[in-house]
């Protein structure tokens, strides 16, 4: 039996996982949570016992309650390790930490499962105590039952403010305001397209706004000029509508998201190449349909390519099955030729929401230069500007690293990198796939000390 590692048990992991255990493998299923289901499927902790059909709504728990009855399924089937944070690849070893201790685990195909977190836009005040990223806000009320605040205002560009703003709304949170940075004629332009690759997923998506719609909260497309006021807490935002008239709205909490950044780092250490993508305006790694990144090395979900729960799902099942044919095994054609179909679907609709959920480039160069840029090393968006334009200044992000500091902090680069990239190539006026992307580096994750030790002393 082939020793088979899956890194992620979301949606994508946990599909694999059933497929391989259904073909008689044993994979090795590692999990930073405590629990399966990742960010998206993610199983409320005990504690709490917050119901799923409450925060997802119906559609949303039945995905949710089907996916982790079908792991369930083959769960004693699949050696599922939580708690254990895969913290770099190297020469066929997954490096791994648990509490204070490293280890390492052999592979013959490695298949990684990493997901996304959400993409940030610096902007005055983002940093103010009592503002969430859209996905931590989610993550809180999926996980504990727990809200942000008691008015919350919901801003930026993803299709999630949406859903995120309605979860809130049925946990009896106030919503402020649905803040849309990209205008409703943008919208209006990528519907066609929409409607002919995911009629039933952009249905659900206009369900979601009409519900609020009905519930009495404000969308307000267009907007720009954002700004959280606060010192000690938020106490409001600030922004301009569509019609330019400068406007401001009173919360105690707000949640950002412009959408997904791909988690690639542990792909580029693993050895995968990375290729620029002009839609997402990120570095994704370079995979068949079915996840093939390399001999042994394969990827699946919005680490590989953004394109939702389901679209994760159905891509963890094909990378399984293409790791069992690599090794010998006959998998099902009709079956595989029908979800990539659907796969392939899925992902030009995501596609086309980035431009119906378009990425506010325009407004970094109206962006105040005291604007943290990087929350860890505390370095300003004019700091970086600054250091660009100087004789010999960097030209892409990794000179700029090292030249500013932006990306070494404690997330390394996970959420600032892309900002980082946005603001270097928009002040030295060159397409942004030319400053590059920030390399890989280990610990991908901040670990404890005495692991790190214990894994430069390890034979």
């Amino acid at each position: 039996m082939r020793r088979i590692v899956i890194i992620g048990a979301g949606p994508a992991g946990m599909a694999a996982a059933g497929v391989l255990a259904e073909h008689g493998e044993r994979p090795i299923l590692l999990d930073e949570a405590e629990r399966p289901g990742g960010q998206i499927w993610r199983t409320p902790s005990p504690a709490v016992a917050a119901d799923p059909g409450r925060v997802l709504g119906r559609t949303g728990a039945a995905e949710h309650v089907a996916g982790h009855d079908a792991f369930a399924a083959v769960r004693d089937r699949v050696d599922h390790r939580p708690r254990h944070l895969a913290w770099t690849v190297q020469n066929g070893e997954v490096f791994v930490a648990r509490e204070n201790e490293t280890r390492t685990i052999p592979y013959d195909a490695l298949l990684l499962a990493t997901g996304a977190t959400d993409r940030l836009l610096p902007l005055p005040g983002w940093t103010i105590p009592g503002v969430f990223s859209l996905g931590g806000a989610q993550t809180l009320l999926k996980d504990q039952g727990a809200a942000i605040g008691r008015r919350v205002v919901f801003a930026g560009a993803s299709p999630l403010l949406y859903l995120a703003a309605l979860q809130y709304r049925r946990m009896g949170v106030e919503v402020a305001a649905v803040l849309d940075t990209t205008r409703f004629a943008e919208k209006l332009r990528a519907m066609p397209a929409l409607a002919r690759t995911a009629p039933r997923t952009l249905s659900r998506g206009l369900g979601y706004m009409a519900k609020l719609r009905a519930g009495g909260v404000p969308i307000l497309h267009g907007i720009s000029a954002l700004a959280v006021e606060g010192t000690a807490r938020a106490e409001g935002v600030r922004f301009r509508d569509a019609s330019g008239a400068e406007q401001r709205i009173a919360c105690d909490a707000v949640a950002l998201g412009f959408g997904l950044r791909a988690e690639t780092q542990l792909a580029d250490l693993a050895g995968a190449a990375l290729r620029f993508d002009p839609d997402f305006r990120q570095w994704l790694p370079a995979a068949d349909a079915e996840g093939r990144c390399g001999p042994g090395l394969y990827a699946a979900g919005d680490g590989c390519a953004i394109g939702g729960a389901e679209a994760a799902a159905i891509s963890g099942r094909l990378a399984a099955w293409a790791i069992l044919a690599d090794g010998g095994a006959v998998v099902p054609g009709a079956e595989r030729a029908s979800l990539l179909a659907r796969l392939d679907a899925l992902r030009r609709f995501q596609r086309g929401l980035t431009r119906a959920f378009a990425w506010p480039a325009h407004w970094l160069p109206d962006t105040p230069p005291d604007t943290i840029l990087c929350r860890c090393e505390g370095i300003t968006l004019g700091g970086l500007r600054d250091a660009a334009t100087r004789p010999l200044g960097p030209r892409d992000v990794n000179r700029a690293k090292a030249l500013t500091r932006c990306g070494m902090g404690r997330c390394q680069g996970r959420f600032c990198g892309l900002a980082t990239a946005e603001a270097l190539a928009d002040t030295l006026g060159l397409p942004l796939e030319t400053v590059g992307r920030l390399r890989g580096q280990a610990p991908v994750k901040p670990i404890p000390l005495d692991a790190t030790l214990a894994a430069e002393v390890a034979p």
